[in-house]
């Protein structure tokens, strides 16, 4: 705790040499979320003998932004905690760390380049994705060559990972769902009512089980953005992605993600800006099935996207893991959302999951339902710095996700949370909802 104290020093030591020498060009800005959950069978099929969860969290982020002719510096300080774990006359904690630490250094009009500890979050972030509604987030240690040029965008980055300073060897056996090295591509095409997106993401993983240290490399490639907009409130849109390669566990990967939906917008008083949105989609992430002995997987693999966004708000499905090399997933939506002035929202989503692949109990193959999901939020902006969001969410499992997960499951599965979102100087006054 004593070297991050330090860094936390010195960095407000730079901010403030920053600001007394060009506070023309010097920002300093920060962020507050509180959330209070009520978990009653979130992430998981609660059984019926155990007691709900409920707590409050929290995130603190300090951001400061310094800017030259050439040099963009950008510094996120954060600390994230939930209300009690550290006691009232707490000396010090382990709660505080730096989120993003980045430089952007221009090269030409059109060319720059992008170093440091950032956030990778493009698209809808179905794949790669700054996972926002946690509060801990994400941030990846990397490098990005950016080109931006009327409706073209490039970027070509990678990074390489290392637990610490070495003198020799350099394994690095951290979380399952990171890379000990990486490398991307992604352009954006966006023209009138037409834009797509183009993705290569080549992922290597050390192996943890062999112990022979070998990087397995897997390919993600794909479109994570085709969308077409007509009859001006009218948006089809769809995404997809293909993986191949090898897993981990050196098994061969032929997998994919595809999705579409269609969104209509009906305003309803254009004096007042209150409108309802109507969306029907669907999409399919490939599995394996749970009898498979050979040397294939199936299942697709969504690395570091924002999971919550997609798939139910309960996140029983991808998020930490979950489903991770399992049976895959078929998810049918319906969202209904109705928006005041963007002053506040009122949204429903229905979700209706099955499985991708065949779930069997010892030989007996198992329906492939796996249940509904009802989603209901709400969210009103209190001024242009404060925001109040809400929602409630409740599971109608299966008798095969009860199998899955939990065989004595109750009927009755839920989960509610409120949120006080402080985002000065931010046009995102919402978390974790996509309209």
């Amino acid at each position: 705790m004593k070297t991050t104290t330090n860094k936390l020093i010195a960095m407000l030591f730079i901010i403030l040499l920053f600001k007394n020498n060009a506070s023309a060009q010097f920002d300093l800005n920060g962020q507050l979320v509180q959330r209070g959950e009520f978990r009653n069978g979130y992430g998981k099929l609660i059984p019926n003998n155990i007691d709900a969860a409920g707590f409050m969290s929290q995130r603190l982020r300090l951001q400061s932004t310094y800017k030259t002719k050439n040099v963009h510096f950008f510094g996120s300080i954060q600390d994230v905690r939930t209300w009690g774990s550290t006691s009232q006359a707490n000396a010090t904690d382990g709660f505080l760390s730096l989120h993003e630490g980045w430089a952007e250094v221009t090269i030409d009009s059109f060319w720059s380049v992008k170093v440091g500890r950032q956030e990778l979050n493009y698209d809808n972030a179905r794949f790669l994705g700054n996972l926002d509604w946690a509060m801990q987030a994400r941030s990846h240690d990397f490098a990005l060559l950016k080109f931006a040029k009327n409706e073209h965008k490039l970027h070509i980055g990678g990074g390489y990972n290392q637990e610490a300073e070495t003198l020799n060897g350099g394994d690095y056996y951290k979380t399952t769902n990171q890379y000990k090295m990486a490398q991307m591509i992604w352009y954006n095409y966006k023209h009138k009512d037409l834009e797509l997106s183009f993705l290569l993401w080549n992922n290597g993983k050390q192996d943890t089980t062999t112990g022979q240290k070998d990087v397995r490399f897997s390919q993600t490639f794909g479109l994570p953005t085709i969308k077409y907009s007509f009859m001006k409130n009218n948006v089809v849109s769809a995404f997809a992605y293909f993986q191949t390669g090898k897993d981990v566990y050196n098994k061969y990967l032929n997998a994919y993600d595809i999705s579409i939906q269609s969104a209509q917008t009906v305003n309803i008083n254009e004096a007042k800006k209150t409108s309802f949105k109507v969306t029907l989609g669907a999409e399919m992430l490939s599995g394996t099935n749970t009898n498979n002995t050979n040397k294939t997987n199936n299942s697709f693999s969504t690395m570091y996207g924002t999971n919550h966004a997609h798939n139910g708000y309960m996140d029983y499905f991808f998020v930490g893991g979950r489903f991770e090399n399992y049976v895959g997933l078929n998810d049918l939506f319906l969202k209904l959302r109705y928006d005041n002035n963007k002053k506040w929202f009122v949204q429903t989503d229905v979700h209706s999951f099955s499985a991708n692949a065949n779930v069997y109990n010892a030989a007996e193959l198992q329906s492939s339902q796996l249940g509904t999901e009802l989603d209901f939020s709400s969210g009103i902006v209190l001024n242009e710095d404060v925001s109040f969001q809400v929602g409630y969410s409740q599971m109608l499992a299966s008798s095969t996700l009860k199998y899955i997960q939990s065989a004595t499951a109750t009927d009755n599965q839920n989960w509610t949370y409120v949120m006080l979102i402080i985002r000065p100087k931010s046009d995102k006054k919402f978390i974790g909802i996509l309209n």
